[in-house]
């Protein structure tokens, strides 16, 4: 079969085996579980196989016209590089991953055939996104990746908090989408194509006419797509959902496709550098504002979500600085860990029977309980915090390197301005990053008091799993930074010496600090007793994590909603932790500008279409009545009656003609 074949079966066999799953998920529920997992196991090797085709060289491109507009054509065209290649190889990987953790994690849950079907169809759509050589095709997939996201992490629409966030998920995102949309028919006009080769190579010939405003209104969508400020708030209410949807959504797919579709066009946005400042003010202003706001979350699942939008800060901030290498070799990297810290999450939520930081602080024995979810969480947090040599160290490194290259002069593929917004922003990031990184460790692993419930084992297909993600966490950045520049633009990967040592100095500090604050605040946990805690049956680690979403107030009482004494935040944050704790207030600021004006709107169209629209609609009924009461009173049947009523009539017709005679 040739590369573009595969590459077709690609995205599609995801697709034919959520359709499979829908149809035989109620008559035939024993092939759901095989119908997730293997379609995602062969669409992983398909992508492998791509991948080894492409090696890096010269793009795979075919098209066909798809019907005639009579305008610009849309084409069902493929177009795959380098960058193509492997993030389609981590869309599959983590997915796959996703699927056979699902697997364990959902096991008594009624509602998991279509909660598979649908992880699926996420998993095609983003596939389409990285594949897809048109631009409309590629819009087609991230509508349909929209449309997933609200129905995945509205799972559990039994609870409140899962409704709200998975409207407040599809709301945000659409608003983005809005001028993306705008922004992509501008785009397609200048070049007289969607087929992403003849936009790019109208760029490059200075065709496009309207290069800010195109490059602005796109990046609405990216900012919607991949949680960037300031349109990022959805993303930590979407931690509703299940974690493999959490998983997926943060590593692989949704958030990483408006990173990876400004990587696939960084021409367009190169082409005015207003645009890359505004990319590099919204990636600075992303990372470091999502950093203190992790700092503050008791939620676990909270603290990645924010920890993720400042992950993709560093990847917005490496194409600020035109070096989409970096910022898809941090992606990649990302990927890896990021999928390991949320599925291990899903394992300590399980175990101690909440979400909740406080609580875990207050217990335990909890890392003896998930030995597994220990170790691997340990691995993913030290990547995470960039630490060597584990993977995140070598791709954060490359975007920071990057930026003091733009910043210093030595490159001109950005303002300078831009690079020092990337560098400096990213540097205290990093010290940020560290320090949220550590506080999740010691709140989760290292707390002191009762010792922890047993909520029960995990299944098999849980743990193994993260095992699995651990290896690209420990080993990827060390093996790609080799690697990857011929896969990419050729440019080395390689991290510089001065960001080296001041990435890895802050995040040792950051690290330090965090841990002499917890030292000095850790031994009031023991003094606040927990209370009874009420265990979980070992079943189901889904409806125990629909349980801590709905409230912890069941198992653990009002210790839940209590500040937790050991809390190295509030020490280190001092006042700006409830503020941080809040996200900043932004949905505050939100519901002033927007939700409490529309709501306003709402009611003053309510009151006009009742009082005054209905009023002359129920007068407009009214006075037909009214006349045909007058008229009905007339027919009395009585011929006598109108023989007189027509004499009379004739009688006031003749002398009305006299009378107008006369006057004439």
């Amino acid at each position: 079969m040739t590369t573009t074949t595969l590459a077709v079966l690609v995205p599609l066999l995801p697709f034919l085996g959520a359709a499979a799953g829908l149809l035989l998920g109620r008559t035939a529920p024993g092939f759901v579980r095989p119908l997730a997992v293997l379609p995602a196991l062969a669409t992983l090797a398909l992508a492998c196989t791509v991948a080894a085709d492409q090696g890096g060289g010269r793009s795979v491109d075919a098209h066909t016209e798809l019907t005639p507009t009579g305008s610009v054509p849309i084409e069902l065209a493929l177009h795959i590089d380098g960058f193509a290649a492997l993030v389609a190889v981590l869309v599959a990987f983590v997915a796959a991953c996703v699927q056979i953790y699902s697997t364990g994690y959902l096991r008594d849950d009624p509602r998991y055939p279509s909660y598979a079907a649908l992880v699926s169809l996420f998993t095609s759509a983003m596939l389409v996104v990285v594949y897809s050589g048109d631009l409309i095709v590629l819009l087609v997939g991230w509508e349909v990746m929209g449309i997933c996201s609200y129905f995945l992490v509205g799972h559990y629409w039994e609870t409140p908090e899962a409704r709200a966030a998975a409207m407040k998920a599809f709301l945000v995102t659409k608003l983005g989408d809005v001028p993306f949309l705008i922004g992509l028919f501008a785009l397609a006009t200048d070049a007289g194509s969607f087929r992403i080769t003849t936009v790019l190579g109208t760029v490059a010939n200075g065709g496009l006419h309207h290069p800010t405003l195109v490059g602005l209104l796109l990046l609405c969508g990216v900012a919607g797509k991949s949680a960037q400020f300031p349109l990022h708030t959805w993303l930590p209410d979407a931690m509703a959902g299940p974690t493999p949807v959490s998983a997926l959504i943060h590593a692989a797919t949704m958030v990483a496709a408006g990173v990876y579709f400004v990587a696939r066009l960084l021409p367009v946005f190169e082409a005015s550098a207003a645009v890359m400042v505004v990319l590099a003010v919204m990636g600075a202003v992303t990372m470091v504002g999502s950093a203190l706001a992790a700092l503050a979350q008791d939620d676990i699942k909270r603290v990645l979500a924010y920890s993720t939008i400042g992950q993709l800060g560093y990847m917005t901030g490496a194409l600020a600085v035109g070096d989409r290498g970096a910022a898809v070799f941090h992606l990649l990297s990302h990927g890896a860990f990021k999928a390991l810290l949320f599925l291990a999450a899903g394992v300590i939520i399980h175990a101690a029977g909440t979400n909740s930081l406080a609580v875990m602080s207050r217990t335990s024995g909890l890392r003896d309980r998930v030995p597994d979810a220990y170790w691997t969480m340990t691995v993913a947090l030290l990547a995470l915090a960039a630490i060597p040599p584990f993977s995140g160290f070598f791709s954060k490194e490359s975007v920071l390197g990057a930026a003091e290259h733009v910043a210093t002069g030595h490159t001109e593929n950005a303002p300078g301005s831009a690079g020092w917004i990337v560098l400096v922003a990213g540097l205290a990031t990093a010290l940020l990053t560290a320090a949220y990184a550590t506080r999740l460790w010691l709140l989760t692993f290292r707390g002191r008091g009762a010792e922890a419930a047993d909520h029960g084992r995990q299944p098999l297909s849980m743990t193994v799993v993260l095992w699995v993600l651990a290896v690209p966490s420990l080993a990827f950045g060390g093996f790609a930074y080799r690697s990857l520049p011929g896969w990419f633009d050729g440019r080395a990967l390689t991290p510089t010496l001065t960001t080296s040592v001041l990435g890895t100095g802050l995040a040792l500090v950051g690290g330090l600090v965090t841990y002499g604050a917890w030292q000095r605040t850790g031994t009031r946990a023991a003094r606040t007793p927990l209370g009874a805690v009420a265990a979980h049956p070992e079943g189901d680690a889904g409806l125990v994590e629909a349980e801590a979403i709905a409230t912890h107030k069941p198992a653990f009482g009002d210790v839940a909603y209590a500040p937790d004494p050991a809390d190295p935040g509030r020490l280190l944050l001092g006042p700006l932790h409830r503020h941080a704790a809040e996200g900043f207030h932004l949905d505050a600021v939100y519901g002033a500008l927007f939700v409490r004006p529309v709501l306003a709107a709402a009611s003053l169209v309510q009151f006009l279409d009742h009082e005054v629209v209905d009023t002359y609609v129920r007068g407009a009924g009214a006075l037909p009545r009214l006349l045909g009461a007058a008229v009905r009173r007339t027919q009395t049947g009585n011929v006598q009656t109108y023989v007189s009523a027509l004499l009379a009539g004739t009688v006031v017709l003749v002398v009305a003609v006299l009378l107008v005679a006369t006057g004439a």
